[in-house]
């Protein structure tokens, strides 16, 4: 169950944003397990393209990093393996994704995570004038300017590993 309307709690990735000086609005939405980006950007009215997911993904020396994508895209971990010069990546499992992030699946931000990982961010994520992306808290987005994720974030790459919309 998300947060409810006007109850914002203060996460780690909250706090990330603040102690960086960056701009930022926190924007609120009813979580439904499994509805995914296209259900957040249904509910707030939003460019689903605009939404950008935080996965979490280990190579084959279980070595997570984090890839930030388009809700209306997929990742070609084929490419994303090629980038990062190692034979596979996979989707980390919730659980796991939880552990290395510090965050609950459907919550998790790139912000503030609890172990520093590498973040690959799709290129063309930087062509939307606005971003829209988790806050730490399911149900919590915060809008941001796509400057912000290399501003704030300290090990990221620019790459081009979307394959498909969704």
């Amino acid at each position: 169950m998300g947060a409810k309307k006007n109850e914002i709690p203060m996460t780690t990735a909250l706090r990330a944003l603040k102690n960086a000086g960056v701009q930022f609005e926190i924007l609120q939405y009813a979580f439904v397990e499994h509805g995914g980006t296209q259900q957040a950007a249904s509910e707030l009215g939003l460019d689903h393209h605009a939404i950008i997911k935080t996965i979490i993904l280990e190579d084959e020396n279980k070595k997570p990093f984090v890839c930030l994508m388009h809700g209306d895209r997929e990742i070609s971990v084929k490419q994303l393996a090629r980038v990062r010069g190692v034979k596979t990546v996979t989707l980390c499992e919730p659980e796991t994704a939880d552990r290395h992030s510090g965050y609950h699946v459907g919550g998790t931000s790139p912000f503030g995570t609890r172990r520093q990982m590498k973040v690959y961010i799709e290129e063309s994520i930087f062509d939307c004038s606005l971003i829209y992306i988790n806050a730490g808290h399911r149900g919590i987005f915060v809008a941001i300017a796509p400057s912000v994720l290399e501003q704030v974030l300290p090990d990221t790459q620019r790459v081009r590993v979307a394959v498909t919309d969704c």
